[in-house]
């Protein structure tokens, strides 16, 4: 008989899913599953209307980086 293996789990947990719609990562809507629209800061769904606010932009994030003192 054949050696079993351990199925592993390729399922991401909804923080992980919406950290990638944040930065841009994914592009499927976490409510229907339908494509979004990212429009700035923000990601939106078109077909169901899901809205999440606070996307980083690329210039926002060398601004928010702390100074060093040198």
């Amino acid at each position: 008989m054949a050696e079993l293996t351990e199925i592993a789990s390729f399922q991401r947990t909804l923080d992980q899913e919406l950290l990638a719609l944040l930065r841009g990562a994914s592009l499927e809507c976490p409510a229907c599953g339908e494509f979004v629209l990212h429009e700035g800061a923000r990601v939106r769904c078109p077909e169901c209307g899901v809205v999440l606010h606070g996307r980083i932009e690329q210039s926002d994030q060398a601004s928010a980086a702390p100074a060093r003192a040198g």
